[in-house]
Formats: C-alpha cells, sequence, structure tokens
C-alpha cells in the first residue's frame, strides 16, 4: 500500500499518526505549522522545549487555537484523549506518554536528545531524527538500539541526507547501481565563527551557532557521515572534495572514477545550479543502456547523475513519520557500524587551558573522514568536544586527538560513544589489539 492511501485511511478511520515534537526552534516551529495543516493522517499533539515560550511561540504560529500546559504524563494523555494538543518543558513526559506514537527530535543537542532517544525506545516509540549532530556521533548505536526495543529510528526526509537517501533507494528499486551521493552546497569557509554569522541568524529568525555550523563545513560533514553511515561509501579524503561546478551534473566527472567503483562516495557539489537538494550517481557501463540514456539527456557516461532540486524539511518529514509507523520503514538509517565520523579541527591556533565551544562555535570547525583514519589518529569528535578543555596547544586547521583535551565530567553520550566503539572495534594493519577510543578518554 502505497504511503499517501494509507495516511488517507488513517484520516478516514479517525486513526491519525500522533506525534509529540521535541524542540521549538526555527525548524521545529516550522515543522508544527506544516504538520498542524493538518496533514492527512498525521497530527502533532504534543510539543516540548525547555524555554515554554518558544513552545508557545510554535503553538500560535502553527494556528493551534488551544493548548494545554503539562507537567506530568498523567496530564498529557487526559488532554490529547480529550483532542487538546499540549506544551511542556519536560521532553520525558513525551517519551513516556502513551498517546504518542512517534517523537519527532529537533533541538540538536547531543546528551538531551540522547537520552530522550532512548527514553523513547523503552516506551515503544519510533524517533526521527532532525539531529545531524547526535545521528552523526551515535547514530549506528542508536539504531542497534532501536532494533532490540522493536522501533525505528530514523533521520529525516528534507534534510539532505533523506533527500539523497530517499532518491538512491528509488534508481536502486529500478536496476541502477550508485556509486556516489551528497549534497547541492552553496558555500564553505571553515572560519566563520558565531560573530560573522551574527546578523545573518538575527535576519532569519535562526540559532547563530546553528547558522555558523552551516557555513563553516560542520553540518555538511554531519550529514555526509549519516550518508555515509546508511549506504556504506566512504570518503575520498579527509572534508571530501566539493569540487566546484556550475550545474550539479558536471560532478559526474569531477570526482575519482576508481573510488566511486571501489567505495562509493559521500561528497558535495559547491555552488552548483540548482542550488539546493540532493544528486546521486550512477554507473553504467552496457553500450545499449548508455545509448539510451544517451538519449533521454541524461549524459554520455559511464556515470550519470540524478537529483532532487529541493529540500524541504519541514514539509518532506511528513513521508518520514508515515513510513516509520506504517511500514516500519527508515528514511535514513546506519546498515551496521560506524563508517565515517566528524572530526575536531582548530579553526584558529588554540592555546592550552581554552575551553572548546562545540558545535558552530569560535574554535573549531568539523571535518568527515574514514573511521578508519580517525580512530588511527585517536580524532576527537566534534560532538563530544563541547566543553572539553586544551591540555596543550593546537595550530590552526590541526586535527583535535582525546589526547590533546580533557573532557567534562562523564554523561550518557561519552558512554554511549564507548559503548558504540566496543559494539563495532576496529582492527587496525599491524596494530595489535582492535583500538577503541574511550582508553584516550580522561576526564578531570
Amino acid at each position: 500500500m502505497i504511503l499517501d492511501t494509507a495516511l488517507q485511511e488513517r484520516e478516514a478511520s479517525r486513526r491519525p499518526i500522533r506525534v509529540g515534537m521535541v524542540g521549538a526552534g526555527a525548524t521545529g516551529r516550522a515543522i508544527a505549522l506544516q504538520l498542524a495543516t493538518p496533514v492527512p493522517g498525521i497530527r502533532l499533539v504534543a510539543i516540548a522545549n525547555r524555554t515554554i515560550e518558544h513552545g508557545e511561540r510554535a503553538c500560535k504560529e502553527a494556528g493551534i487555537a488551544k493548548w494545554q500546559r503539562v507537567g506530568s504524563v498523567r496530564e498529557a494523555e487526559s488532554a490529547i484523549d480529550r483532542g487538546i494538543p499540549v506544551l511542556t518543558d519536560d521532553p520525558l513526559v513525551l517519551a513516556a506518554c502513551h498517546l504518542i506514537d512517534l517523537i519527532v527530535e529537533v533541538t540538536g543537542t547531543i546528551e538531551a536528545a540522547a537520552t530522550l532517544a532512548l527514553a523513547a525506545f523503552k516506551h515503544g516509540k519510533h524517533v526521527v531524527l532532525v539531529n545531524a549532530e547526535l545521528d552523526s556521533l551515535l547514530g549506528p548505536l542508536l539504531k542497534a538500539k532501536a532494533d532490540e526495543a522493536g522501533v525505528v529510528v530514523t533521520h529525516t526526509d528534507g534534510d539532505e541526507p533523506g533527500v539523497a537517501m530517499t532518491l538512491l533507494r528509488y534508481l536502486r528499486s529500478l536496476g541502477l547501481s550508485p556509486v556516489a551521493a551528497g549534497n547541492i552546497k552553496g558555500m564553505v569557509d571553515h572560519y566563520r565563527t558565531p560573530d560573522t554569522q551574527r546578523a545573518f541568524a538575527e535576519r532569519n529568525d535562526q540559532d547563530v551557532k546553528k547558522v555558523t555550523s552551516f557555513a563553516d563545513a560542520t553540518k555538511l560533514s554531519m550529514e555526509a557521515t549519516v550518508l555515509a553511515n546508511a549506504t556504506g561509501f566512504h570518503v575520498g579524503r579527509r572534508g571530501m572534495f566539493g569540487p566546484s561546478c556550475s550545474y550539479v551534473r558536471e560532478i559526474a566527472q569531477l570526482l575519482p572514477a576508481d573510488q566511486m567503483l571501489a567505495t562509493g562516495l559521500v561528497d558535495y557539489a559547491l555552488g552548483a545550479a540548482p542550488h539546493t537538494g540532493a544528486f546521486v550517481i550512477v554507473h553504467e557501463e552496457t553500450p545499449l543502456k548508455k545509448v539510451q540514456l544517451a538519449y533521454y539527456k541524461i549524459g554520455d557516461g559511464p556515470f550519470y547523475v540524478f537529483y532532487t532540486p529541493f529540500h524541504l524539511p519541514h514539509i518532506q518529514i511528513a513521508s518520514t513519520i508515515g513510513r516509520a509507523v506504517i511500514h516500519h520503514d527508515a528514511t535514513v538509517a546506519p546498515i551496521g557500524g560506524p563508517v565515517c565520523e566528524v572530526l575536531t579541527v582548530a579553526k584558529r591556533d588554540l592555546q592550552a587551558g581554552e575551553l572548546l565551544d562545540g558545535v558552530g562555535g569560535f574554535c573549531t570547525y568539523g571535518l568527515i573522514d574514514n573511521r578508519a583514519a580517525a580512530r588511527a589518529q585517536v580524532a576527537l569528535p566534534i560532538g563530544l568536544s563541547d566543553g572539553c578543555v586544551l591540555r596543550r596547544n593546537i595550530l590552526k586547521d590541526d586535527v583535535l586527538s582525546f589526547d590533546d583535551v580533557d573532557l567534562p565530567a562523564s554523561g550518557l553520550v561519552q558512554s554511549l560513544w564507548r559503548e558504540q566503539q566496543a559494539r563495532w572495534p576496529l582492527a587496525l594493519p599491524d596494530s595489535g589489539p582492535p583500538l577503541h577510543s574511550e582508553s584516550s578518554m580522561r576526564t578531570p
């Protein structure tokens, strides 16, 4: 049964998918606005946000005429049962509420989002991550834990990994052979900071650190890592190639053919029309098939680019929600252990004793690398960098390792990182026993 029909049937039978959303920033408010339209077969029944006024703003902008503040699961269930959406500052209320089928996580946090995801799994809820920060760091382990709980965890369609993966899966279903996939990116400047991005963030009513992570390549690297873990594709070099193009189809001739055929590649086209969306490259050598593809103006081959010229997280998320609940189908989820990681790289010369400020900050940017290369360097994932204190001076553009920092007091995410490394140990060539990064994770 195709998804639109299934959602229409849920609407007709008054059995909509009941969604709880955590996070009411710019993206969360846009999602609330779309889901409250309402989307056939889906209802937004709850919003959690640590600043309750932001949650109220999301409700008002979404046209929700009446809602109820709640502080307990019992209050939430009573209100939802009466058809009243609820608002709370405690996301764990949503995780435990029996009248919510799926949680959408839109905070961009790591520790709090991981706590929520595990609680949702415990209570039998599917989780949609609009959170590349968490997914790129711990996606494989979260997928394993979701499988054990019998629920779905997935990144979302509308974000570039979901747009690329939806297109890739469609092409694969046609008998085509994808060998590369990635983003269409407007610009990359590793040295952007909250100061350089503040005016843009204010003009667009967005969080300044989030906007900085868009510009400095950290978000790009996190999204590529999510896609790599879902496809098994590697990167051709640290940070990807990111060739400049005038039109996205040019990228087929600008990535290394041998690497596409050997491992598959995740990468990005820089500055290419249509200036948004995602692409997939397929490989075809059969002469008559190449003639047909040329006739339909796809190119001369043997590498062919297909692309989606838009990415609309707040709209396309409805597809991910429906697929997760109705078909138990993840739009984007890891197929095994980590394939790539996002490393922490100095934006400027850093001094011993400095406190790192994490994703989208003044100190560092993130670059994707293959996991084997990252672990060989005992690299510090940028998702673990916030709050670390430097033990020594670091030069601009150097990769930070666990040996370079004292981590903050151990929390859930550090524990989950260790568990992920132990579940998928990496034996490096001629290096003795498997390397587990936790050996270098020393806290003060």
